[in-house]
């Protein structure tokens, strides 16, 4: 039975990944509170980058806390194909779920139905970014606590849905973020403590790639899309500083109208 360290950087690895998995579930949060305040093609909009934003978060936050992990006597390697497939899972899984709460005409059923759906896709992200794992050996998994990873995820998805719908001031986004960054932390861990692997040692290389080599370029990718996009929305008017902004242009136009009139009649004639 092989040894298994989630931590082989000490705690940069944890504290990274929580970090990321807050910072995506702020900015998604954020956007689906200016979609929920738009219509038409803004709304999806919205909804579209608070999809991105927060299964760009959970991902990075999985395979950055996996950058920690390590099997003793075995190399570990990823299959590149699955696990961009995992990053595909997770995207469209939490586009529905938000699309759901954001469209959705009876709220209850839509955040049950999101939750549920968000929930299960989160899941199913994080064993298929397992199942790209190669080690010399076998894994299997405690089925208790692999349950009891899919129910977090399930309930974190819910209550990160309910907190898009009821959160609106940024103090409020920020305490629901945390929290979220939280629960989906817990899933992960709870998932990665039902793993055993029994070692087969093997001096043959193994397939697919290093996490430096490919896990570690996409997540700084992916984080700093995540940063970048913090920054357009933190930078973005809100509903209603365009609908302010729109009210007092409209003003300007029409105090300067009367003038523009009484200056084209009171133009003094030209003298010879």
């Amino acid at each position: 039975m092989g040894h298994l360290d989630h931590a082989t950087f000490g705690w940069l690895t944890p504290v990274l990944s929580y970090a990321m998995a807050c910072i995506g579930a702020a900015l998604g949060l954020r956007c689906t509170v200016r979609a929920l305040g738009a219509t038409g093609r803004a709304r999806r909009n919205w909804l579209l980058t608070a999809a991105s934003a927060i299964g760009t978060g959970i991902w990075t936050m999985h395979f950055v806390a996996m950058l920690g992990f390590g099997v003793s006597g075995t190399d570990i390697r990823y299959d590149v194909p699955l696990t961009v497939l995992s990053l595909l899972v997770a995207m469209v899984v939490v586009c529905a779920g938000v699309f759901a709460v954001g469209c959705g005409r009876d709220r209850t059923r839509a955040l049950l139905l999101g939750g549920l759906t968000t929930g299960l896709g989160v899941a199913s992200m994080h064993y298929l970014g397992m199942a790209a794992v190669r080690l010399h050996g076998d894994i299997t998994y405690d089925p208790v606590r692999v349950g009891l990873s899919v129910l977090i995820a399930v309930v974190a998805a819910t209550a990160a849905l309910w907190a898009a719908l009821h959160t609106t001031s940024p103090v409020a986004v920020t305490v629901a973020s945390l929290v979220m960054g939280a629960a989906v932390s817990s899933m992960h861990y709870t998932g990665m403590f039902a793993v055993s692997v029994q070692v087969t040692p093997s001096g043959t290389a193994l397939p697919g790639a290093t996490a430096m080599q490919f896990i570690f370029p996409l997540a700084v990718g992916l984080g700093s899309y995540l940063f970048l996009t913090s920054a357009f929305v933190a930078l973005s008017p809100t509903t209603g500083e365009r609908e302010a902004s729109a009210s007092a242009q409209r003003h300007d136009e029409r105090d300067a109208q009367p003038g523009e009139r009484s200056g084209t009649g009171t133009r003094p004639a030209r003298t010879a």
